[in-house]
């Protein structure tokens, strides 16, 4: 690692030698001649204040992605804003919170990851808020730009995301950010903590034949953990958890409800574990043209390389050992329990693009990856003759090719990507990518698309250790196979469709054993998953009603993956310019559903989701109560000035007014009724 880090050190100290350099050349010799470019030479000469004073348009502040599509920032308020305005800054439609900002989210709409071909990190229900490589957004802006995002939480604590960039010269960006939570939460320790830190630079030349983009973000996730609601009376109550939230037990119905108002009353399992998620990346993109565009020329001819650093552990700790048998017995009885996973994934990959007016963009690249996972020593299990080692390291090579192409033609597009490991000391995998399309022009168009991939479980499936003795296996799982074929029609003023249908093979999951042991499972059959998803949006005048509508149908393998058939979210809005037309309103209602079914249970010490067995259904079910099948109203009052949005909302307003009976997973309720408040501001200096 030593190694690693002296070469990053030294790569970026010659790449910005290097950049400054030729940066102050540049400014020496008068050779700026883009838009941006012009107004720093005039500052530099001392420009007429008329001209200081004139403000590059919005769209000039440009946002590239990881595939280098670019947008610029959007200032705007729009019901998809309010969407965003939460604890992930993205759309969370499909995701069901646990009761504290920060915690698990269990999924209405089964996450589909990235295309990969090694297995991915555990602890995937802790990777909602873990920004990955794909996440990572470059910058272009002609002045510097801020933007600062507030909201409130739950008790003790706040959301902040503070981002700043600035393009120290025409070609070189830089940027810097840092979110961070903190949210004690309503009920006894779900303190959440958090902090993701990244920063970016974006450089090209002045000829434009090189180009780098890099990153290096550093996270850390910390959740305490208290198992949920108790099943059973502890420290001398007549009630459980589950009993007091529910408003049941040895006291009156009344009482009981006044009582446990306060939800930090309430008995939970556990009070003394914490598990934390921490990873640091360092990533390099860039690419150098051999031959290059120009007027005598519709060819590019180009070399890039990739370099990507990744780091990452999880950790849980517990001061002793989980009451009631609730997780099982330890190798640990009078000490604290203790485990630590690691990765570190060092991978390299080079390729050779073409790029062509009539042909379109080909690009053939091939890769090589170090992995090394696992914990600090070998694990014994059981005596004499019944003696066995668990492993604790997987670690090897990967050699994989790969190609992707793309072309774009008078509203005919059509691509295809894929990628292959072709040696490997432990894993074989690959996935390929294909479709086409036709935009008509921005209001309509349509898709279609062939995906398929062959992929190792993720590396949890296949070694985990622990302090909790039934929480150890090496297990050596089939490759995850997965075939779908995807339909995307829109028509703006009428609606957006996206429709799919998956085959699954091979589907490994987390489980529940007789003797409440979390195990892991691959299913021996198929799973054939049927989705489609609405989104309408209509306007009229003042008044705008947004609708979604998920429908799944899991015809085979619905024992094994578990989601509901019907998720819907639904605004009904009013938005008006008032005061002369300096602030923007925006105020109305969401009401968001999904239909009964058995919801996926969370297991702390995994940090992970489990498929729920019919015992723990049976529970809720003889106390009248069955997951899912209730709605959740929201009420937002949004306003904007000049470039700030300001967020009020009441969630789960209906909660207000009646006893809330409702789980987002067994033993873990949602939230109750609150008011939050926010704001996102953007500064353009």
């Amino acid at each position: 690692m030593k190694k690693r880090i002296l070469f990053i050190i030294t790569l970026l100290v010659t790449f910005t030698s290097v950049a400054q350099t030729r940066d102050q050349e540049e400014l020496e010799g008068g050779t700026l001649t883009k838009r941006g470019d012009q107004l720093n030479n005039r500052s530099l000469r001392g420009a007429s204040s008329a001209d200081q004073k004139k403000k590059p348009p919005v769209t000039d502040y440009k946002i590239i992605n990881f595939k280098r599509d670019t947008t610029y920032v959007d200032t705007t308020l729009t019901i998809q804003r309010d969407y965003n305005f939460n604890y992930l800054r993205k759309d969370d439609f499909g995701l069901q919170p646990l009761n504290n900002v920060g915690q698990a989210y269990n999924s209405l709409v089964k996450v589909e990851e990235y295309d990969h071909l090694l297995p991915l990190f555990g602890a995937r229900s802790r990777h909602f808020n873990f920004m990955e490589t794909e996440d990572i957004n470059y910058y272009e802006v002609p002045t510097p730009l801020t933007e600062l995002y507030f909201k409130t939480t739950f008790e003790q604590g706040q959301q902040l995301d503070a981002f700043f960039t600035v393009n120290t010269s025409p070609r070189l960006n830089l940027s810097v950010a840092y979110k961070g939570v903190r949210s004690l939460g309503k009920y006894q320790h779900a303190l959440t903590s958090s902090g993701n830190f990244r920063t970016t630079a974006n450089y090209k030349t002045k000829n434009d034949r090189y180009f780098l983009r890099t990153h290096f973000v550093s996270q850390d996730l910390t959740n305490e953990e208290n198992g949920g609601l108790s099943f059973e009376p502890q420290g001398g109550s007549e009630t459980s958890g589950i009993e007091e939230y529910l408003g049941l037990g040895a006291l009156g119905t009344n009482e009981q409800r006044r009582r446990f108002a306060d939800r930090a009353t309430i008995t939970v399992n556990f009070e003394d574990a914490e598990s934390v998620l921490k990873g640091k990346r360092f990533y390099l993109d860039h690419k150098y043209a051999l031959i290059k565009k120009n007027d005598s020329s519709s060819t590019d001819l180009y070399i890039d390389h990739i370099l990507d650093i990744t780091d990452k552990s999880f950790q849980y700790d517990q001061a002793a050992v989980a009451p009631d048998n609730l997780l099982g017995e330890s190798y640990v009885t009078e000490a604290a329990l203790r485990h630590k996973v690691a990765l570190e994934d060092f991978t390299n990959e080079i390729g050779i693009g073409f790029s062509n007016k009539w042909l379109g963009d080909l690009k053939i690249f091939g890769g090589y990856t170090d992995y090394n996972y696992g914990y600090d020593s070998v694990l014994t299990q059981g005596q004499g003759d019944s003696q066995t080692e668990i492993t604790n390291r997987l670690k090897g090579n990967v050699v994989s090719i790969g190609g992707e192409y793309e072309k774009y033609y008078k509203g005919f597009q059509l691509f295809a990507n894929g990628k292959s490991i072709v040696s490997s000391d432990d894993f074989d995998g690959n996935y390929f990518n294909a479709g086409a399309g036709y935009e008509f022009n921005k209001k309509y168009g349509g898709s279609v698309a062939i995906s398929s991939s062959s992929v190792a479980p993720n590396y949890n499936f296949l070694l985990h250790q622990s302090d909790y003795i039934n929480y150890n296996w090496k297990n050596d799982f089939s490759n995850t196979e997965t075939q779908k074929i995807q339909l995307n029609l829109k028509a703006k003023k009428i609606a957006s469709i996206e429709a799919s249908y998956s085959t699954i093979d091979n589907y490994t999951y987390f489980t529940k054993t007789a003797d409440s042991a979390t195990v892991a499972r691959q299913h021996d059959g198929n799973v054939k998953l049927l989705k489609v998803k609405l989104n309408q949006a209509i306007k009229f005048g003042w008044l705008g009603i947004d609708n979604t509508i998920m429908y799944q149908n899991v015809s085979e393998g619905d024992n094994v993956y578990r989601v509901p058939q019907i998720v819907t979210r639904n605004s009904l809005y009013y938005e008006d310019r008032w005061f002369k037309k300096a602030l923007f309103l925006q105020t109305g209602v969401t009401f968001k559903y999904y239909s009964e079914y058995d919801a996926d249970g969370y297991d702390p010490v995994l940090a992970e989701f489990y498929v729920q067995s019919d015992e723990e259904i049976a529970f809720f079910e003889a106390n009248n109560h069955t997951f899912g099948g209730f709605p959740q109203f929201d009420i937002f009052f949004n306003a904007k000035i000049r470039q700030t949005r300001i967020y009020f909302k009441v969630e789960n307003f209906g909660e207000a007014f009646s006893q809330n009976k409702e789980f987002s997973a067994p033993g873990y309720a949602p939230r109750d009724a609150v008011i939050r408040f926010g704001l996102v501001w953007n500064f353009f200096l």
